[in-house]
């Protein structure tokens, strides 16, 4: 990784690239990773490393978008510095950026290849002094933030160390909302707003809002938990039940329909990929109720599997005169197609080791082109089928 990160006084220039970001919003005082990717944002990128390093962090209204406009972007982003780039196997770029205030753009100046803008640095409010009401804000986020971290089984033991050496509420807003991950215009409007006590009511806001939705995921995993522990426990007791019935002589259908699908499997003589599958679904289909929404697809598929004829073939008739007149008898006119089908024929005849080539007949309704697949089988020897692919 290329260290271009320099010791002395940054100046943001009146005029910055921007890179559009489709999941993230970059806050200032970021330390953090990014890979970039895009034609536009690679030349972005190319252009800050020649000039300053510094470049302004936008994040688009949809992250669907893949060329953005400008109308595409909020208007307030952060200006970073590129301190480490590594390119990548792929074309790709790997950044470590350091967020260091926000901006916001006053116009585009330039739109293609990349996005070059005119920007105003934008600076929080001063806080006179920290009062009780302020004080009891952030201790209320720390705890919040601890809980909501605890919840999602993080180990958040460093991350409130550094909660805790925070004095600012501005700056500890910052950091909760880059650790946290809040809905993209949340976020986004937490870093619009300059009053750091009105950002860190905010993010007091969404922190309790958040709080109740890990709630809820910690609630439906405990419940999967459970639900996975009942089920490997009906799978353990199926299975003593499966000794026992054999130990007896006793089987239900269900157990003489998965021993009739097991010797067909073996019958059908498949490919080992194949069968390895086959085997390993029907160990599954044992496993369910048979009345399972999953029971139905999966006998369906078995069936299926186990009928086609892996190992039956026929021996091509590759006489080509033969096939020439059935494909005459059967077409009028359709000269080019015809010689086009010859011809394959003709190379299959001279190279019998070849491997099977795929012919394309391509046209509206009613133009014949299943029933040349039709002579072509006839001329062959071999049994037309007609399969739907669908899509």
């Amino acid at each position: 990784m290329q260290e271009i990160f320099e010791e002395k006084e940054i100046v943001i220039s009146e005029t910055t690239p921007i890179i559009p970001m489709k999941d993230l919003v970059v806050f200032p005082s970021m330390l953090l990773p990014i890979f970039v990717g895009r034609p536009m944002s690679l030349k972005a990128v190319k252009e800050s490393l020649n000039k300053d390093k510094l470049i302004l962090f936008v994040t688009q209204k949809d992250p669907t978008i893949e060329t953005p406009h400008p109308e595409d972007l909020f208007e307030v982003g952060t200006v970073a510095l590129i301190m480490r780039q590594l390119s990548l196997p792929d074309g790709k770029l790997k950044l470590l950026i350091q967020g260091l205030t926000k901006a916001a753009i006053k116009e585009y100046v330039q739109v293609s290849p990349f996005l070059i803008a005119k920007i105003t640095p934008l600076e929080d409010k001063k806080v006179p002094e920290i009062t009780v009401e302020t004080e009891a804000l952030m201790r209320n986020v720390r705890e919040q933030s601890e809980k909501i971290l605890s919840l999602k089984g993080v180990d958040y033991e460093d991350i409130i160390a550094i909660l805790n050496s925070i004095d600012e509420p501005g700056h500890l807003a910052d950091i909760i909302s880059s650790n946290l991950r809040f809905k993209l215009s949340d976020a986004q409007q937490a870093l619009e707003t300059l009053d750091p006590i009105k950002r860190l009511n905010k993010v007091n806001e969404l922190l309790e809002k958040e709080f109740q939705v890990s709630s809820v995921q910690a609630k439906i995993r405990s419940q999967a938990r459970e639900e996975m522990g009942k089920i490997q426990r009906e799978y353990i007791l199926r299975e003593q039940l499966k000794i026992i019935k054999k130990e007896l002589g006793e089987f239900d259908e269900i157990d003489e329909e998965i021993e009739e699908l097991r010797e067909k499997i073996e019958r059908a003589r498949m490919p080992k990929a194949a069968e390895k599958e086959a085997l390993k679904q029907l160990e599954r289909l044992s496993m369910m109720h048979p009345d399972a929404s999953d029971a139905h697809v999966i006998r369906t598929y078995l069936d299926w599997l186990v009928e086609l004829p892996w190992r039956r073939s026929t021996k091509d008739k590759l006489d080509i005169k033969q096939a020439k007149k059935i494909l005459d008898e059967d077409h009028y006119n359709l000269e080019k197609v015809k010689e086009r089908i010859l011809e394959y024929l003709s190379v299959k005849k001279l190279n019998p080791q070849a491997k099977g080539a795929i012919l394309c007949f391509v046209g509206p309704p009613g133009v014949g082109k299943t029933s040349l697949g039709k002579s072509i089988a006839r001329a062959l020897g071999r049994k037309f089928a007609r399969i739907s692919l669908g899509g």
